[in-house]
């Protein structure tokens, strides 16, 4: 799959899980969930050192089915690795320029972390496939969207914390582009994750296609 063919899965979705689990077991377990409520974007955070086995691990238990990435990518030598494991794209909680070529190098979307308009600017200059509005997002809220996009509305959202079954609709009312959530993905059993990201899609795709 090629970068651009990543990148809009990731936007057609619109949901992705993000997922920090201390077991390969757990990790298949919750991508199972998620596959099987219709969200197959997942996020494996780097925040556990075994985050390149999980990757590899899902990847080669459900192949295309599921788009799997790296998230929490601090360097380029993590970077590299969570490629080589089978990565298909990286986020970030903040900027980085080698990071940022890495990806470039191996043609594989990055969306790092930006807090000031300039620094989302210049990522996106640099050629960030997506902007994570982190941790801004769970200050703006729902008008996240809104708020950045008035001025350059072509810029590619991804939000980061906040979004709630009660509020989902207003996020892609304003214009995100994807919403990451963590524990209504995360938490409980296969079925209860494919319950909540059954509701969670049905939700995001009632409001575009409004």
């Amino acid at each position: 799959m090629v970068k651009s063919e990543t990148a809009l899965r990731i936007s057609k979705t619109g949901i992705m899980a993000i997922v920090r689990v201390e077991t390969i077991e757990r990790g298949i377990e919750i991508a199972q969930g998620c596959l099987d409520g219709g969200v197959d974007v997942l996020e494996i955070s780097y925040t556990n050192n075994n985050a390149g086995d999980v990757i590899k691990a899902i990847k080669q238990k459900f192949g295309s089915k599921i788009l799997v990435g790296a998230g929490t990518v601090l360097d380029p030598v993590t970077a590299r690795l969570s490629i080589l494991d089978g990565a298909q794209f990286v986020i970030a909680p903040t900027y980085d320029q080698g990071v940022q070529e890495i990806c470039n190098l191996y043609q594989v979307p990055y969306a790092p972390g930006c807090t000031s308009y300039s620094e989302m600017m210049d990522a996106l200059k640099a050629g960030a496939s997506f902007i994570k509005a982190f941790p801004i997002s769970n200050y703006y809220g729902p008008d996240l969207a809104k708020v950045i996009k008035v001025p350059v509305p072509h810029t590619p959202l991804l939000a980061s914390g906040g979004a709630t079954f009660d509020n989902l609709h207003t996020w892609f009312e304003n214009g995100i582009d994807c919403v990451g959530i963590g524990g209504l993905l995360t938490k409980g059993t296969s079925e209860e994750i494919a319950q909540n990201a059954k509701r969670l899609r049905e939700i995001a795709d009632k409001t575009r296609n409004s």
